[in-house]
This record gives structure tokens, C-alpha cells and sequence, in this order.
């Protein structure tokens, strides 16, 4: 399509979530949201673990095999460590007292991170310029802990296990607490609990049916570690095709993508209940963490953020790692309180839509 005409498009969206999944049917919202933001001049189709494996989305974008993906940072620490490293600060959320946050931790964070990509780190936006791809809308996770194949409640139980994680900042977990991090996409974690390979994934409960891991995992303790995996570029657009779009096609794409920013989230709150009723039905058990455990917990997050910031300068040449994290603690706590009377998904994408994603200038972001 030229530059500048306003022609019916259908675009192809790629999750390596499977169908069923809280991503998959956020992006079918989005995929909905879409054509009448866009005055239906811009349809989607939805490719659920079918297009792009999670391994696949950043060069399948890229290369255009998809127009949109849901990309997981985490699986490309070279590519995008400005992001990652933001994300890897996600533990600071046991610092907030849980009246603060509400249960609503996730949707604070996946705002500080929208607000901080769009706004306070051009280097985020180089990251995937350099790519060919364009940041849309970001998507966060409920509380990660302990889905296992074994009980895993205190530090000598959590010794010599094998532990999946998802970012540089729970391998350290891990370490600390003489654990072994692991490190495996999404599509690989049922069988590998299932075989033995792994003792736990640090994971979201959602995960426990988005990925079918009820068939493997027996014991859950969520106490710890705790933080989110914020680090998804939810509509990570293919650059050729976003140049491609009209101005206001664009903004269509950033009106849905404060939708799709708002749904998985929200949709992983959701879901949490479900997820565990699921994983006890199949014999699961709910395990607390010991108190000194959880404190111990705490105290390595707090001194981590330091870690993280001479981790990420050391391994990837990130030189405001400090001043990105003060930032962005700064935008946390904004939006912790804002979220707080956020009662359904519609309030939370206006939020969102009115408070970050309207303020991108769609004629001149992402053009270069």
C-alpha cells in the first residue's frame, strides 16, 4: 500500500501463545478494536502459536513474515537490553505494601513501562528501530513465583533445584538461593517439567492453563520471587508496514494498542483464579513460603537494583542504566496510585489510551 493512501488492509498478527491462551484472546480484542479505530481501513487476522513461535517473533517481524508480533524481549538480551533492564527491576514491587498496590501491580508496571518506552528511553525506540520494527503497546504479566513438580517453600528446599526463568534478574534469584536457573521459551516448559528437566518455572499462574502446565506441575508457591514479566513489546510492528500506513491509520494502530496494552494485563488478573482452581482439580498443591524465605526474598531484591544496572553496563554497554531505573521508579509510583480505582478493562484502556499512548504523535513516530 503507498505511503499516505487510506486502502483497506488486513494485517497479520503473530502470538507464540497458544489459542485459549490470556495473549491470543487479547489479541483477538485487539484484532476486533481495530477496524473501528481505524474506520475500517485496517483489519487483523491472528495467528496463535501458527505464524511465529515466541523464538521466531523479533526477525519474523523484522523480515515481515508477520505485520504485528507479540515479542518477548527477554529471548534476545543483545537485541533490546534497555528494555530488559527496565523489566528486570519488576521485583521492586515487594517493596510497595500490598494496600498500595491492591493486586494491581501488574497494571502499574506495564503503564510505567509504556510511559518510560514511549517518552524516556530513546534508546528502547533505537533498539527496535534497529529491528525494522515500531513499539505500539506493551503487555505485562500477574505475580511470577514457584509452579513445580515438587514441594519448594524454603531456601534448603529451593537448593539444587532447576529452575526456569525469564530474565538475568531470577537467574540471580536463583544463584543466590543455591539454585540452578534455566533458561527456555514458553513452548518448551510442559515438557521439560513434565521429563524432569526442569524442578520449577518462575512463571505467572496464568501460565499454569495458558501452557497446559497443569499436566505437569503438583506444587505452587507464589510468595516468591515475585515481579512481573513486563518486557513484551505486545504490537511490535513490522517498520516497512507502519511507514506504509496513513496518519491516521497510525493512530488507529496506537488507539488499539493501548487495548491490547490494557487486555493482557487485566486478562492475566483475571485469570489467576482459574488458573489455580485448574491446577488443584489435577491434584496441585497451594504451598506458602516461609516468612524468612519471603524476607530473605525481599532484602536480595532491594540490593538487585544495583546489580542490574552494572550487570546490564557490563554485558551490554548500557551506560544510563542508573538514571533508567530512577526514571522509571518515579513513573511506578504514579501509577500505582492511578490504577488503584480501576475497575473494569474499558476503564483501564482509556487510562491508558489518555494518559500515555494519545500523547505519540502518529505523523512523525516511528518514521525515520
Amino acid at each position: 500500500m503507498l505511503a499516505g493512501t487510506a486502502e483497506a488492509r488486513t494485517l497479520r498478527y503473530a502470538t507464540g501463545f497458544p489459542p485459549g491462551s490470556v495473549a491470543a484472546q487479547a489479541a483477538m480484542d485487539y484484532a476486533e478494536a481495530l477496524p473501528g479505530y481505524s474506520d475500517d481501513t485496517l483489519s487483523m487476522k491472528v495467528y496463535a502459536l501458527s505464524l511465529l513461535d515466541a523464538s521466531e517473533t523479533s526477525d519474523g517481524v523484522r523480515d515481515g513474515i508477520a505485520d504485528v508480533g507479540y515479542l518477548l524481549t527477554v529471548y534476545f538480551p543483545s537485541m533490546y537490553p534497555h528494555t530488559n533492564l527496565v523489566n528486570e527491576s519488576s521485583m521492586q514491587l515487594t517493596q510497595f505494601d500490598e494496600a498500595e498496590l491492591q493486586g494491581k501491580g501488574a497494571l502499574a508496571f506495564n503503564a510505567a513501562m509504556a510511559e518510560l518506552t514511549f517518552f524516556n528511553c530513546p534508546e528502547c525506540l533505537d533498539e527496535y528501530a534497529a529491528q525494522n520494527q515500531v513499539y505500539t503497546g506493551n503487555a505485562a504479566s500477574s505475580d511470577y513465583g514457584l509452579l513445580c513438580n515438587k514441594p519448594v517453600t524454603n531456601e534448603a528446599e529451593l537448593a539444587g533445584k532447576r529452575l526456569r526463568v525469564a530474565g538475568s534478574h531470577w537467574s540471580r534469584w536463583s544463584k543466590h538461593f543455591g539454585a540452578t536457573p534455566v533458561s527456555m521459551t514458553i513452548n518448551d516448559l510442559l515438557e521439560a517439567l513434565s521429563q524432569g528437566v526442569l524442578d520449577c518455572t518462575i512463571s505467572s499462574a496464568p501460565e499454569l492453563v495458558n501452557l497446559r502446565l497443569t499436566e505437569a506441575v503438583t506444587d505452587i508457591t507464589m510468595a516468591v520471587p515475585g515481579g512481573v514479566y513486563a518486557a513484551a513489546s505486545a504490537a511490535s510492528v513490522n517498520g516497512d508496514t507502519w511507514r506504509g500506513l496513513t496518519d491516521d491509520q497510525r493512530r488507529a494502530m496506537l488507539r488499539a494498542g493501548a487495548r491490547l496494552s490494557a487486555a493482557v494485563p487485566y486478562g492475566y488478573l483475571e485469570k489467576e483464579k482459574e488458573a489455580f482452581a485448574a491446577a488443584e482439580d489435577e491434584g496441585a498443591t497451594r504451598h506458602e513460603a516461609t516468612a524468612s524465605l519471603e524476607q530473605a526474598s525481599k532484602a536480595f531484591a532491594e540490593q538487585d537494583l544495583d546489580t542490574i544496572v552494572e550487570y546490564y553496563r557490563e554485558n551490554h554497554g548500557v551506560e544510563r542504566g542508573e538514571e533508567l531505573l530512577a526514571t522509571f521508579r518515579g513513573l511506578l509510583e504514579k501509577w500505582v496510585e492511578r490504577v488503584g480505582d480501576v475497575d473494569s478493562l474499558d476503564a483501564l484502556e482509556q487510562l491508558y489510551w489518555d494518559e500515555i499512548f494519545s500523547k505519540v504523535d502518529a505523523s512523525s513516530y516511528g518514521m525515520q
